[in-house]
């Protein structure tokens, strides 16, 4: 102790905070002294003392209270290290191994607790510690305390009342859910910790005829003294149990399925946002896996919640009158540009979008606002801003509870605890550390502002909003209000107020309290933008069938009266096609597409579709087959509406169209095949090929024919599909725990991805599938080895399935496979033919489809089975390709219709002209078939449309496959 007779901490600390910092450095010595304790010496202990001891009453309390704990936190170094992960658990074990009884567990936690405080708030007001490594040791502190304390408790219980058991015998035990700071390991220095109490089922303990709700009971409550009581030692935490089902009213603990049923049936608003944090901090691992499954419905649902924003701002207002009221505009959590309006941007973006976004389903804010910027729902600089806020406020809030361990938010008021505070956080005087503060709550409240205000605001809304609303809300007179329409751009004003009366009173019943309030928000600004539209009159009822179809769920509604841009292109698409209206009202899910017009007219290229597919059943478990249908649908229907978007505003070419609509197809198909080939897998094996070290499954092919075959796929088109494997020996079985013959895998694989793609879920349908170009149709087996498919088109197949053979191709499937079915296409078409027969059969084929299939009518064409239309460019082109394959075999290396003719014109066998006169007839119908089907119109034009087109696709047809066709 002589060494440091001469040390002055004091010195190293600002002059106003010098005297405070010298006397608890005198009292320190004096209480060491008579304790018979040494003063450590440690160089880089003694460089930071001062500081430390001018910031915290409660580190110098603490050391005169246990003189040595000072030395045991260096010689152990504890105190100049940081934590190993997971350390904590075994610190709490060893100082509670020898305690025999509650009394002595709560004196050796107490005893703990001191030790492991002193060490982070030293470490911290040293500068030793970042903020984000000061919040994870005190939440996994916390952590530890609670699972090991309530471990011991249990033991004990269990050897006084017996142990509870469920209906097999399984020994059951407390599940604790963290809520707030401390789910999300963010735990301040003198927080309380929100706790919920559950176990997994009811039932009866045989020695003591008690009930698991009363073992359970009995057990949190010991818990809650065990951490919460003051004693002569002090207390270990504030335990709040206030966040539990019906709060200090409802039940301590409650089974898993009340838990489920109570959130299902009345949980609220804010408890939502509470749940978001929850996590499992105490109980046995695979029972909390399961409660929290069980909970994850009712924090993140399916569809786009964006009633949050509506119900977080309301929260934050009624917080924001409260804080003016107390005069709290200095409380760093709620005030302005606090803690809290960075928690409610994150938790927003996650309840609205966590329930389709995966990703965003984290505890830890700092991660949220990572994965936001990630998934550019928030500008990256603006994350990083809302991050470095972040980290600066908790530290700040750390630092004004380390001074005496007190729950303490506010600012100081006082020169000197100003002063404290600032020099703490590394500044010289108040008020370049007020700048500082000020900077960043200045962006947090321009950010929340951004986020969270109202968007379609008495302010900012057309003039023209006041009469519309009473238009919809059925106030004015029907001549005034027919006049206010037709001002608004309605041909046939009297026919859109019948419209708006009859939406008005069909969706009165749907509606609750607080749907019917975004609706009266929403049909003024509606009406409005229908009114700016081209065709306002025909715009008019897509849109309500729409409103009608979400006027139920008012989250979508909210969507609407949250995002103007999203309404703005919910109008401008429904004008331009009643095809993406009904679409819309079919999977309102697909109104977040409108968010962002950057995005929703540029189709994702095959990569950005094949990652976002990824990303979307990434957080899926591999057996909920149900969950990965709805994400492929939802994937499916969002892409297609971008594809549509783009096609309806012009900024997509018509043979781009048909690209993207085939590579959402085939990407949905691999993807397919690959979870139904695992989920088999998983349950049978696989049938395998060879032997040994060599052996591998046997490969298994998806063929895609007609427009899927020719890339060529329209918007509704179905999917000709055909399956095929790699020929296995009749005997094989599968390898796995329950072995299947291999022809039934493989008949089972292909009636899962049939089952998977057509069955219509809640989200919808995928695909239809037609398999009738399998062979022998539809009495032919679901999946033919490719040996038999072979022996099939050899011996059996009939002209019209070669045709169709020139359009088919692998789309998904083992590499083995597809090069097996290529190689049997490319023989199989290039086997020499007789032209006149071959002539012969085309006509045959075609006279008799045009017979069947021809739609037309007086004074119409049909697009596709008319004369001179779709099918009969088709067949020239496969006519040709069947014809001069023998000869020139690289005719067969594409199968689309455009590339083909390329390829007989390149060798002379259709005359370029011809070949480029029947290539644009081609492009211009399936142009306006598009445009149809957007229209929701049939395959049908006037017979004056393309009457040159027609005439030319007639004449090659007469010189390449004679008369009797065309």
């Amino acid at each position: 102790m002589n060494s440091l007779t001469e040390f002055d901490p004091a010195s190293a600390v600002p002059e106003a905070l010098r005297a405070g910092t010298a006397f608890r450095w005198q009292a320190f010595r004096e209480a060491a002294a008579e304790a018979g304790a040494r003063v450590p010496d440690h160089r880089e202990f003694l460089g930071v003392l001062g500081r430390v001891f001018a910031a915290s009453e409660f580190v110098a309390t603490s050391l005169r209270r246990e003189p040595d704990l000072l030395q045991r936190l260096l010689d152990s170094g504890d105190l100049l290290g940081d934590y190993a992960a997971d350390e904590y658990p075994g610190r709490v074990a060893g100082a509670l191994a020898e305690v025999g009884d509650p009394r002595e567990l709560g004196a050796a936690l107490r005893r703990l607790r001191r030790y492991e405080m002193v060490r982070i708030a030293w470490r911290d007001l040293a500068g030793w510690a970042p903020v984000d490594e000061v919040l994870r040791d005190l939440s996994d502190l916390a952590d530890a305390c609670i699972s090991v304390t309530l471990e011991r408790l249990f033991e004990w219980q269990c050897r006084d009342l017996g142990t509870p058991r469920d209906g097999e015998g399984r020994v059951q035990r407390l599940s604790v859910l963290g809520m707030g700071k401390l789910g999300a390991r963010e735990l301040n220095f003198s927080s309380d910790i929100d706790l919920i109490f559950a176990y997994p089922e009811p039932g009866i303990l045989g020695r003591r005829g008690l009930t698991h709700e009363e073992f359970f009971t009995r057990l949190g409550q010991q818990l809650i003294h065990a951490l919460g009581d003051s004693t002569a030692e002090g207390f270990v935490y504030r335990v709040d149990m206030r966040l539990r089902p019906f709060g200090d009213s409802g039940p301590l603990v409650m089974d898993f399925a009340m838990l489920e049923d109570y959130y299902q049936s009345q949980g609220r608003e804010w408890e939502r946002y509470a749940m978001i944090k929850a996590r499992p901090v105490a109980g046995d691992p695979e029972a909390n896996a399961e409660l929290m499954a069980l909970l994850a419905p009712f924090v993140y649902r399916r569809y786009l919640d964006f009633g949050v924003f509506e119900q977080l701002r309301e929260m934050k207002a009624m917080i924001s009158r409260e804080v003016r009221r107390r005069g709290m505009d200095a409380n760093v959590k709620l005030g302005p540009g606090g803690i809290r309006e960075i928690e409610f941007i994150a938790q927003a973006f996650q309840l609205v979008r966590g329930g389709r976004e995966p990703r965003l389903r984290v505890r830890q804010l700092l991660t949220v606002l990572e994965r936001l910027a990630e998934l550019e729902l928030l500008p990256a600089y603006a994350a990083r801003r809302l991050a470095s806020a972040y980290r600066f406020l908790r530290q700040t809030e750390n630092h004004l509870q380390e001074w005496a361990d007190e729950q303490r938010h506010s600012l100081p008021e006082d020169e000197e605890g100003r002063l404290r505070l600032a020099w703490s956080m590394g500044f010289a005087d108040w008020p370049s550390f007020q700048a500082e503060l000020d900077r960043h709550r200045r962006f947090v409240q321009g950010q929340f502002e951004q986020v969270f205000s109202a968007p379609q605001s008495e302010e900012t809304a057309p003039e023209s909003v006041g009469p519309l609303a009473g238009v919809w809300e059925g106030t004015l007179e029907r001549t005034e209000a027919a006049s206010v329409l037709g001002r608004e751009g309605f041909a046939r004003p009297d026919e859109a107020l019948r419209l708006l009366e009859q939406s008005r009173l069909a969706m009165a019943p749907k509606l609750g309290a607080r749907g019917r309030g975004r609706l009266e928000r929403l049909m003024p600004l509606l009406i409005a933008a229908v009114g700016d539209a081209p065709h306002p009159d025909e715009t008019l009822p897509r849109v309500l069938r729409l409103v009608e179809a979400i006027s139920g769920r008012s989250a979508y509604l909210a969507l609407l009266v949250e995002h103007p841009m999203a309404l703005s292109q919910l109008v401008r698409l429904c004008s331009a096609s009643p095809w993406i209206a009904a679409e819309l009202a079919r999977h309102p899910i697909l109104l977040d597409e409108l968010l962002d017009p950057r995005t929703l007219y540029r189709p994702p290229s095959r990569e950005e579709l094949e990652r976002e597919l990824d990303e979307r059943l990434a957080g899926i478990g591999a057996e909920d087959l149900e969950q990965q249908m709805d994400v492929l649908r939802t994937f499916r229907q969002a892409a297609v509406l971008r594809v549509a978007a783009a096609d309806v505003v012009g900024a997509t070419p018509l043979m781009v169209v048909s690209d993207h609509l085939t590579d959402i197809a085939e990407v949905v198909l691999i993807r397919v095949l690959a979870l139904a080939r695992t989920h088999l897998a998983a349950r049978h094996g696989e049938p395998m090929l060879g032997a040994g070290a060599r052996a591998r499954p046997a490969g298994f092919v998806i063929v895609g024919y007609g427009k899927l075959g020719g890339i060529e796929l329209g918007y509704g088109s179905d999917l000709d599909l055909v399956f095929l494997h790699e020929p296995v020996p009749d005997t094989a079985r599968t390898r796995g725990p329950r072995p299947l013959d291999a022809p039934v895998f493989f008949a089972r694989l292909g009636q899962r991805i049939i089952h998977m793609l057509s069955t219509a879920t809640p989200a919808g349908d995928l695909y239809e599938v037609d398999m009738r170009l399998r062979p022998r149709g539809a009495s032919g087996l679901l999946v033919t080895a490719l040996d038999a498919f072979a022996d099939y088109q050899r011996e059996e197949a009939w002209t019209w399935e070669h045709q169709a053979l020139v359009r088919a191709r692998p789309v998904a499937g083992d590499a083995s496979a597809v090069a097996a079915f290529a190689q049997i296409r490319r023989e199989v078409l290039c086997q020499p033919r007789d032209p006149v027969r071959l002539a012969a059969e085309v006509r045959d084929m075609r006279a008799r489809m045009r017979a069947e299939l021809d739609r037309a009518g007086p004074g119409r064409f049909d697009l596709k089975q008319g004369a001179g239309g779709i099918a009969d460019i088709e067949f020239v082109v496969q006519y040709s390709i069947l014809r001069w394959a023998h000869d020139h075999p690289d005719l067969v290396r594409f199968s689309d219709n455009i590339r083909l003719l390329e390829g007989l014109a390149a060798h002379g066998l259709i005359a370029p002209a011809d070949a480029g006169a029947l290539a644009d007839a081609y492009r211009a119908y399936r142009r306006r078939l598009h445009q149809l089907t957007l229209q929701e119109q049939p395959a049908r034009v006037p017979d004056s449309e393309f009457r040159a087109e027609r005439k030319r696709v007639r004449a090659v047809w007469e010189r390449l496959i004679g008369s009797g066709s065309a």
